[in-house]
């Protein structure tokens, strides 16, 4: 990733939900200053929320070389803040010189450097499309009303769909999205995602179609960066299991990638974790293809990170203790907001 901006010749897009006053994001920060003293186009867009101690100080050499940043939708305490601080953008496209595109799981900071990512290189002209996309939520990035589905159309280019999600009860593409493939699932359903608390229509699909026959896998770390998500899992991995669902632990430390691959034919790779608060209220992005060999690679990724997990034990699970029970059931009527 470096590699490439390194060696940018127009321009340089970047939408991010996190990026670090580290090691890591001063790198990309000095990157970027450089490139912009090029001559560069430099675009940044980056959560408010996710951005924490970066701000337009931090990027003050850029952005007196012609750079160009944007905090999305900034933290405003008042009395509606919970509802829309909450719905954050939690996006991750990396754009170069109108050719070159990273799509994926992974932000700009060293607090995720361990985690095991997935990020999708492409070099194709669908670089116009994510462009496209980039302008557009800079210029909405302060705005509370907008028409939710223009802003969540699914756009198609060369047998690819983006779906994009916007803080919403009702339109939830990915969701819609993922539904329809598991139902048309013939062999195989993997999902790999940092924390998993699925729907009850996402939770039926999944049983529905290990019933069926269908080798399921679900993908979890053993250990995530939020405990609470861990403790609240617990309440739907017995039931999954005994359904004959694949349940296993990614081991060496926390699994951030988000996929779904179905049948070894048809992926998703993107930013959208398998929970209720991607689906309803943030502003999330995933590709979904076929691409012959996108798909090698992607389970050439799963066949590594099974290789470094578990297997969910059931016998050990129903031993958990009743404080662990307890929590469990005092967190899940607010399971849609962690």
């Amino acid at each position: 990733m470096l590699e490439d901006i390194r060696n940018a010749k127009k321009s340089i897009y970047i939408e991010t939900y996190r990026m670090g006053n580290d090691s890591i994001g001063v790198k990309f920060k000095d990157i970027l200053t450089k490139k912009c003293k090029e001559g560069l186009d430099i675009k940044i867009l980056i959560d408010s929320w996710g951005a924490g101690s970066v701000n337009h100080t931090f990027f003050s050499e850029l952005i007196k070389n012609g750079g160009k940043i944007r905090f999305f939708e900034k933290i405003k305490f008042n009395f509606d803040f919970f509802t829309k601080g909450h719905k954050r953008n939690h996006r991750k496209l990396l754009i170069i010189d109108n050719d070159i595109s990273y799509i994926g799981s992974s932000n700009l900071t060293e607090y995720n450097l361990n985690w095991r990512e997935l990020m999708l290189r492409m070099k194709c002209d669908i670089a116009s499309t994510f462009i496209k996309i980039i302008n557009q939520d800079y210029r909405m990035y302060k705005k509370y009303v907008f028409d939710k589905k223009r802003y969540s159309q699914v756009l198609k280019h060369d047998g690819f769909k983006i779906v994009r999600d916007v803080p919403s009860i009702t339109i939830q593409r990915t969701k819609k999205e993922y539904l329809e493939l598991i139902k048309n699932a013939k062999s195989k359903v993997v999902i790999e995602t940092p924390y998993f608390l699925p729907g009850f229509m996402l939770r039926k699909a999944l049983m529905d179609a290990a019933k069926r026959g269908i080798d399921v896998k679900i993908i979890i770390p053993r250990h995530s960066d939020v405990n609470l998500i861990d403790v609240l899992r617990n309440n739907y991995l017995g039931i999954l299991h005994k359904s004959g669902i694949n349940i296993l632990y990614y081991l060496p430390h926390n699994l951030h990638a988000k996929l779904l691959m179905i049948d070894d034919e048809i992926f998703s790779i993107g930013s959208i974790n398998f929970d209720y608060r991607s689906f309803r209220y943030m502003y999330e992005i995933s590709l979904i293809g076929d691409n012959k060999e996108i798909v090698e690679q992607l389970k050439k990724h799963v066949t590594e990170t099974i290789a470094e997990s578990e297997k969910f034990d059931y016998e050990f699970w129903k031993r958990r203790p009743l404080i662990s029970r307890f929590f469990e059931w005092l967190l899940l009527p607010i399971r849609h907001l962690l």
